[in-house]
């Protein structure tokens, strides 16, 4: 059964419930996003609810604090494709405005919790805050709890390498090139979804080795040389695109003239295909190879690509 999306709480139909709701802005649906979701599920399984996930676009911070606001690890679309591959029923998307942020604890446990979504139980991880001005946290929410009808469960973070799996954590080590932690944290290789970029003379047919990804707004890696695999139209809802290995440069491609960022992958096991400007494309970051570099001439960067290129395919040998 597939996972139900409500865009809204007037979405929600009258009669849905009883629910064990998971609450939380689940950016890039890492490590510990997944043991809480996991924890739902099985509760609403014993307790014969449906389990949910409650989230919200945009991300808070960029209503409350632009200035601050983070890049996302998993837009919307890719955080609800992630979310529906662990099994919850339903997902409630609230579109997070202003004068939602000025909803009360109270009116926000009775209207969205009790009243939308008939919650019998509710989690969340134990650095929660919510109401305005973030002036409630687990305390209040267990109180409202009580007076509602349904029980809390706070879940602590969780740690890996001695580190605190979280969306934060995640979001510096891929803007440090630490490929490997953050995949650690994920669970999965950090990617990246995007198209290929526009007005270069693009065809039907990808017929030369390197594709550009269209201008990316979210997280990127740090500048630099990356061992990658590009799926080609290719999501968790329509699997059945191609896979390609390859070397990608992240960076401003400094030694050729006027610096211009572009995310630039080399396929190592090419081969031609169609491809149009809105085909799907997925790609992976496995491994920091370099950072990025000058060279004094085009034949320098050809002999460095190269060597990536041998080591890469060194990588994807010893991975079979």
């Amino acid at each position: 059964m597939s996972m139900k999306v409500f865009r809204s709480l007037s979405d929600i139909p009258a009669g849905f419930g009883p629910t064990v709701v998971a609450i939380g802005n689940f950016d890039g649906v890492h490590r510990g996003h997944r043991a809480i979701i996991g924890n739902v599920r099985a509760c609403a399984q014993r307790l014969g609810a449906k389990s949910v996930a409650l989230t919200f676009d945009p991300h808070p911070v960029r209503v409350l604090r632009p200035e601050q606001a983070p890049r996302l690890i998993t837009p919307l679309p890719q955080r609800l494709e992630l979310l529906a591959a662990t099994g919850l029923d339903a997902t409630v998307v609230i579109p997070f405005t202003e004068e939602f942020s000025k909803l009360s604890a109270r009116d926000f446990a009775e209207q969205v919790l009790s009243r939308a979504l008939h919650a019998i139980e509710v989690h969340e991880g134990d650095n929660f805050r919510f109401g305005h001005n973030a002036t409630a946290g687990t305390p209040e929410l267990i109180e409202l709890g009580r007076g509602l009808g349904f029980r809390v469960e706070a879940h602590t973070a969780i740690h890996i390498r001695r580190l605190t799996v979280s969306s934060s954590e995640i979001r510096r080590r891929v803007a440090a090139g630490d490929m490997a932690t953050a995949r650690a944290l994920l669970g999965r290789p950090y990617s990246i979804h995007s198209t290929q970029a526009r007005g270069r003379g693009i065809g039907t047919r990808l017929t030369v080795p390197t594709i550009n990804l269209a201008a990316y707004s979210e997280l990127v890696p740090a500048d630099g040389v990356y061992i990658t695999q590009l799926h080609v139209g290719s999501t968790e809802s329509a699997p059945n695109g191609q896979l390609f290995n390859g070397v990608t440069n992240a960076g401003v491609r400094p030694t050729f003239g006027e610096p211009s960022y572009a995310i630039e992958t080399y396929l190592l096991n090419f081969r031609e295909i169609d491809l149009t400007p809105e085909t799907p494309l997925e790609l992976c970051f496995l491994k920091r190879l370099r950072g990025e570099k000058k060279f004094a001439t085009p034949e320098e960067l050809k002999a460095q690509i190269m060597k990536d290129v041998s080591k890469a395919q060194r990588y994807f040998r010893l991975l079979k």
